[in-house]
């Protein structure tokens, strides 16, 4: 199970180097920043179709079946990714469906390895699941540490020998489980129906699921917008009025946590690179998520005395202040010496949020089996890829943007500002994401024909001056995604004080008649 979710680091760390490399996004494709937040966020948001559709099922279908899934889709996008990159007479359009559609099946793929490995190593662990779902996903910063060091080493290979990287992972768990036999699930060796699993999730996590599912389905597809809330909205009100169940009001606040949570790690995550290449100059970004990655690494692999010491929820208070101080810190970090200064205090924040919220939602509702244990990272993998990563990208460019137009030099170019502000001569017109983001992209073409314009000795400082700024513009837009884990921040506290007016956080176990209680 370790090594089938160090195989979807594989794939992620691979794209997402591939897709901040400009001579693939900017001059092979020609994607603008929040385009190729898009293209990173396809291949997130749709592990949540599979990882909670798998949950739903999984328990009839069998997790042998399940990860022959996620070997398969793996495959395939090996195979479409070399393709894409590979072909010297295909034409970009081709290409750009073939990258996007590969990463919709690398991301379902994914989803299913997580749908299988987290309620077996639960299972396998009833009295530890903290301590062990960190262990287990050590393998996450494990596998991003391997092949961002071997895609970095890799440097001067042409991209379709460094996407085959992750077939080499994948071949190896599948060929270590296919002879295996799996647990039988906590929920259904304690007799728990699958009613009463779907119950623990209920109308208000139906509703969670069915937003942030809206969403992506409005951007998506051509239809009718209010159908759509409709379709997903019965959805949830089917879900409450078959389970009879509104579902737990401590699930609900969970799912919602885990949106900037998800983000706040796997969406820095996903641009951290392409963010701070301008900012490193000798070293190759890269470094930067392979450095922090080690720290999570190593981190989780001791989560038994850390667990042990302090309690799930004050971990996850330490771990959102942690996160606040280390993104603030690289939003104006310069020098590789001070920037992964604060890259420390960015891994130290994020290593324990993802396992440890897992942990949360297994002993807290164990009745929903791999439903709500699995449903957590669906929706948080939902929401960063249909929310999170492209609205990543919108604030860089809109960062892009007031900087260029803070900068002292940008007043001698003729009609480059109107009332201090950029002209929208040089602003590409109405860009929006998923019918929610809107965002300028500054048209760095119409600003150097204006920069013509100025008088001819001060043209090259000035040229000089706002490239500094454009490039710069997206390490200080590190600053605004701080409100992720200050929400996060905010919502652990409250539920620190829930549990302690609760006389203390106490898991809750599954008894043989199918019951909970309170563990010690």
């Amino acid at each position: 199970c370790f090594i089938a979710l160090v195989t979807t680091s594989f794939g992620f760390i691979t794209r997402i180097f591939m897709l901040s490399d400009s001579a693939i996004s900017t001059d092979l494709l020609g994607l603008d920043a929040g385009e190729v937040g898009q293209y990173i966020g396809i291949q997130i948001w749709p592990f949540a179709i599979s990882i909670i559709g798998f949950s739903l099922i999984i328990d009839k279908v069998g997790y042998k079946f399940s990860m022959i899934f996620a070997f398969a889709c793996q495959i395939i996008w090996t195979i479409m990714g070399y393709m894409a990159i590979a072909s010297t007479d295909m034409d970009v359009e081709t290409r750009k469906r073939l990258l996007l559609w590969g990463g919709f099946i690398l991301a379902l793929g994914n989803g299913t390895v997580e749908a299988f490995i987290n309620p077996v190593v639960a299972t396998m662990f009833t009295k530890a699941k903290t301590k062990w779902l960190n262990i287990l996903h050590a393998g996450w910063p494990g596998g991003l540490v391997v092949a961002g060091m071997l895609v970095i080493f890799m440097q001067d290979n042409p991209w379709e020998q460094k996407l085959l990287l992750i077939a080499i992972p994948a071949i190896i768990y599948f060929l270590m489980l296919i002879k295996q036999n799996f647990p039988v699930q906590e929920r259904v060796s304690a007799g728990v129906s699958y009613k009463e699993m779907l119950g623990e999730f209920g109308f208000l996590g139906g509703l969670v699921a069915a937003f942030v599912i809206f969403l992506q389905l409005d951007d998506s597809l051509d239809v009718n917008t209010n159908i759509l809330m409709a379709l997903c909205a019965a959805s949830a009100i089917g879900l409450g009025v078959y389970t009879k169940s509104m579902g737990r009001p401590l699930m609900f606040v969970l799912l919602l946590v885990m949106m900037p949570l998800a983000t706040t790690e796997i969406g820095t995550d996903a641009w951290i690179s392409g963010i701070m290449e301008n900012a490193v100059e000798k070293i190759h970004p890269g470094w930067i998520l392979v450095y922090t990655s080690v720290i999570m690494m190593v981190l989780r692999f001791l989560a038994g005395p850390i667990t042990h010491s302090l309690q799930p929820i004050p971990i996850l208070i330490i771990s959102s202040v942690l996160a606040i101080a280390g993104l603030a810190a690289l939003s104006g970090a310069s020098g590789a010496t001070i920037i992964f200064v604060a890259a420390t205090l960015y891994a130290l924040g994020k290593t324990f949020f993802w396992p440890t919220m897992l942990g949360v939602v297994s002993e807290q509702t164990p009745k929903g089996g791999a439903l709500t244990l699995n449903a957590i990272s669906g929706v948080g993998m939902l929401a960063v890829g249909v929310l999170g990563t492209p609205y990543i990208g919108a604030l860089q460019e809109k960062k892009k943007v007031s900087e260029v137009a803070i900068v002292q030099e940008a007043s001698a170019v003729p009609g480059l500002l109107e009332n201090g502000e950029i002209s929208t001569s040089v602003l590409k017109e109405q860009d929006k994401l998923y019918g929610t983001i809107k965002y300028p992209v500054l048209q760095m073409d119409g600003v150097t024909e204006l920069i013509k314009k100025a008088p001819e000795a001060e043209q090259e400082k000035i040229t000089a001056a706002i490239t500094k700024a454009a490039k710069g513009s997206g390490q200080k837009a590190l600053l605004n995604m701080t409100v992720f884990p200050l929400i996060m921040l905010i919502a652990y506290v409250l539920m620190f004080l829930y549990f302690r007016s609760k006389g203390g956080y106490k898991p809750l176990e599954l008894d043989s008649a199918a019951g909970s209680s309170s563990g010690d």
